[in-house]
């Protein structure tokens, strides 16, 4: 894979899952711009990118804030005067019993996701067309045969896969493929949970086919670079499992 000349917007890429997409985009020669809450986090990850050899800015941004989303795109556009790839991964996370999850609670997690994603992809739509790639981050919770406590948290990234679908079929024309993952990663959260909760985090592993939960970088990035790459330009609209055979989309 070679995404030279290509630049790439990460959002959430301070840590986690974007920032694993961002390390292997970059390591394909992928321009990447790390936009995060926590500018600390995104330079990090940016001066250890452009330390190896590869091209990466980072850029403070609230995506609860449409200021802040149209700034990283046009400070993004005046570094790499281009831009192909959009990762929407940030993400505030509703979770709780719906009894328990507060309207401020709910609110952030749409503003920072379904709405984030959607003023995004907007904003990027007049720079992407021709050539252009969006990858979206949905959630596995949905699928949940018990979605106790997961029930704000699902309906904000079901949101995200509509949008999505929707972009898919409008935007096909304008050859823009939009598709999402659903992901299962072990992020800094996941890492801390498994480590304090040893009994469990081994029950949870056995209901990984593959008996793993995936690496960031070597597991999420590398299944996004592919997505990314020529070789799959003909899927688009779709979402695509990334966690082991853990869930089964229906």
């Amino acid at each position: 894979m070679n995404f030279s000349g290509k630049t790439a917007l990460i959002t959430g890429s301070g840590q986690g899952v974007g920032e694993g997409i961002a390390r292997a985009l970059a390591s394909y020669g992928a321009n990447v711009s790390l936009a995060g809450r926590t500018l600390s986090k995104v330079q990090l990850v940016a001066d250890e990118i452009n330390s190896s050899g590869g091209s990466a800015i980072a850029i403070e941004c609230d995506v609860k804030d449409l200021g802040s989303i149209n700034n990283s795109i046009t400070l993004t556009l005046s570094k790499f005067e281009s831009l192909n790839i959009l990762i929407n991964n940030a993400q505030e996370v509703p979770l709780g019993n719906l009894l328990d999850v507060t309207d401020e609670s709910f609110l952030n997690g749409w503003n920072s996701g379904p709405l984030a994603t959607f003023r995004f992809m907007k904003s990027c739509y007049p720079h992407l067309k021709g050539d252009g790639k969006v990858i979206n981050l949905a959630s596995s919770s949905a699928l949940r045969s018990d979605s106790s406590s997961y029930g704000a948290y699902a309906a904000v990234k079901e949101s995200i896969r509509s949008i999505s679908r929707a972009a898919a079929v409008e935007w096909g024309p304008d050859n823009i493929m939009v598709n999402c993952i659903m992901p299962l990663a072990k992020s800094a959260g996941m890492d801390w949970w498994m480590n304090e909760n040893p009994d469990e985090a081994n029950e949870f592993l056995k209901t990984i086919p593959l008996g793993k939960v995936g690496d960031c970088k070597d597991d999420i990035g590398e299944a996004v670079c592919h997505l990314l790459s020529d070789g799959m330009n003909y899927i688009t609209g779709s979402t695509i499992m990334l966690d082991g055979g853990q869930a089964f989309l229906r």
